[in-house]
């Protein structure tokens, strides 16, 4: 039942995705960066639920690391730019839980993966 959960969520983060490339969401250098990092950290979910060892777990924990900072640094420049309707003091708390609705899961399963 797990792997069937993570599954959907690995298929909602490519719906996901895929929807805002057709939509031509990624124009910037910037943007078309974290796509390609998010397809990196992606495969290493998909080996995590897979129990198939892709690289190695070395190569996983520099993605980890590398893939959260820059999906935290990114996505906070992204959120202060299109959350002009949020009063600025209630900013923080709504990135954050975004955030781990969102991403938490992707991190946690590429956690177990490269630990």
């Amino acid at each position: 039942m797990t792997d069937v959960l993570w599954t959907i969520y690995l298929g909602i983060l490519g719906a996901f995705a895929i929807g805002y490339l057709i939509k031509g969401g990624y124009k910037t250098h910037s943007a078309k960066l974290d796509f390609v990092i998010s397809i990196i950290t992606w495969i290493g979910l998909f080996g995590y639920v897979t129990s198939n060892e892709l690289l190695t777990p070395l190569v996983w924990k520099f993605v980890f690391f590398g893939g959260l900072l820059w999906d935290l640094a990114y996505g906070l420049k992204k959120f202060n730019e299109d959350a002009n309707e949020i009063p600025r003091a209630a900013r923080p708390v709504v990135f954050g839980l975004t955030a781990i609705i969102m991403i938490g899961p992707l991190y946690y399963g590429l956690f177990l993966y490269a630990f």
